[in-house]
Parts: structure tokens; C-alpha cells; sequence
């Protein structure tokens, strides 16, 4: 009975299906400068999260890119990355569909943080 307890409130907050605009509604959870160009720092993303999240969305924006991450666990975008042009780098904002999820999967965060050197 205690596993039920602890297993459908993660059910319920995983299945929740929630789209681009509403993640970027989300106050982000990461925000940083990083020296490369946002097309370097997006193929690193690519690079990192392939193996566990599959194929990411990349769109072209004014000044960037946009990076859509999918569900690990669930249909639909988990994440979505603005990366915009700066001088010497890129300004990184990453929202997640969960943020306020404390158990979250962090593999998006750990990629994020991988990524801004090197």
C-alpha cells in the first residue's frame, strides 16, 4: 500500500502533457552565458541527451535556436532551450516541464551544465 502512496502522485505528474508555450510560461530553471555560438552549444544538447531522450527538435529563431527535449516518460516536450546569439557566446534559458518536481529526471540539467564549456 505504501508504494501506491509514493507511485500515483509521480504517475499523475508525469502524465501531464503540456506543450512549448505553456514550458515557457515556467519561470526558467537554468539561466547562463556560455562562449559558444548557439548552433555549437545545440549540437552539444543533441550530442548529450540523444542516447536518453531521442531525437531532439532544433528550430531556427531571430537570434538562435530552439531546442525542444521530448518526455522521458511521457509524450510531449519536457524541456525547451532559447539559445540566443551574443557577442562570444550564447544567453541560454532552459525550461522544464516539471521544475517544481524535485525527483525530476536530471539529465537535461547535467547536459545543460556539460555543455556551456568545453
Amino acid at each position: 500500500m505504501k508504494w501506491g502512496v509514493l507511485v500515483l502522485p509521480m504517475v499523475l505528474a508525469v502524465s501531464g502533457c503540456a506543450n512549448v508555450a505553456e514550458i515557457n510560461e515556467t519561470l526558467p530553471t537554468m539561466s547562463v552565458i556560455s562562449g559558444k555560438k548557439p548552433h555549437e552549444y545545440a549540437q552539444c544538447l543533441v550530442e548529450k541527451l540523444a542516447p536518453s531522450r531521442g531525437a531532439l527538435q532544433l528550430e531556427p529563431q531571430k537570434d538562435g535556436v530552439r531546442v525542444i527535449v521530448p518526455g522521458k516518460f511521457s509524450s510531449g516536450p519536457a524541456a525547451v532551450f532559447d539559445i540566443e546569439d551574443r557577442s562570444g557566446g550564447s544567453g541560454i534559458k532552459l525550461h522544464e516541464r516539471m521544475s517544481n518536481v524535485p525527483v525530476r529526471p536530471k539529465d537535461v540539467q547535467h547536459a545543460a551544465t556539460a555543455c556551456i564549456s568545453g
